[in-house]
């Protein structure tokens, strides 16, 4: 069963996706250099704090707790062990570019909690065979909105389409790790509908993905549950496809992510 890995800081919000079982929630610390990467897009800035991290992990149950943290930096050391001291069970590490940012980011952490590095550069993806050996990791989690950015590509979803997290699910496999990658809508709903990309999460053997914002609406009526339910029902269903099934899902899929680049604007 995919991990559907929740971002929040409200501990009552977080109680209700930890009763559902299979989720990872995600506290973000992350804030050095994001405003000014994705100005003028309608992305997510987190205004998480340090002390959401406490407050999460007293509400949960069984759901690990994952915090991203800023990109290394002279904070580093203080973030990292201020994270830990909070109850975090897994790191992320956002918009490193070269192999030694990683290693050093291991070295901080020193074996005290998992490490989730987070592929979002182009550089990144460029020495990938450099860093997927650090020693720590557990998991390969691949951010296409930052990556397709870095990558100058018009969609979000074109990296997928032209076989590179098909490179990154490989090389993470090979080493034993679990990989994830992008972030998902309810089923129907999405540019690339939820399904689809559901469809692509299980041919890669994706263990992983992040719900996007609009997967959870807020307010007492918000029926997340039934979303959620409706969710695992896909995902069901598309794990009984037939290997030419899953092909020609996945050649479909790839057509309709070309067909919405195209008439995309430049890093839409």
């Amino acid at each position: 069963m995919l991990e559907l890995i929740q971002i929040t800081n409200d501990p009552a919000f977080a109680r209700r996706c930890d009763a559902l079982g299979g989720f990872r929630l995600f506290v973000d610390l992350e804030r050095l250099g994001k405003a000014e990467r994705q100005a003028g897009r309608n992305t997510f800035i987190s205004v998480h704090a340090l002390e959401d991290v406490g407050r999460v992990k007293q509400a949960l149950q069984r759901s690990p707790l994952m915090v991203r943290v800023n990109p290394l930096n002279p904070g580093t050391p203080a973030e990292v062990d201020g994270a830990l001291a909070q109850g975090a069970d897994l790191l992320m590490l956002p918009m490193f570019t070269q192999a030694h940012e990683l290693r050093e980011f291991a070295a901080l952490v020193a074996g005290r909690a998992p490490i989730v590095p987070l592929l979002e550069t182009a550089g990144a993806l460029e020495c990938l065979e450099e860093w997927i050996a650090t020693p720590g990791l557990s998991e390969v989690y691949v951010g296409l909105n930052d990556l397709h950015l870095s990558l100058g590509c018009r969609f979000m979803f074109e990296p997928l389409a032209l076989g590179l997290v098909d490179r990154v699910a490989r090389a993470a496999q090979l080493q034993g790790l679990r990989f994830g990658f992008g972030g998902i809508a309810r089923v129907d709903e999405g540019q690339l509908p939820g399904r689809d990309v559901l469809a692509e999460h299980l041919r890669l053997g994706s263990g992983s993905v992040i719900l996007s914002r609009t997967f959870h609406r807020g307010g007492e009526s918000d029926p997340f549950e039934t979303e959620v339910a409706k969710l695992r029902a896909a995902e069901r269903e598309l794990a009984q496809r037939s290997p030419a099934q899953v092909d020609a899902d996945a050649k479909r899929v790839a057509a309709t992510i070309e067909r919405i680049a195209a008439g995309a604007g430049p890093g839409a």
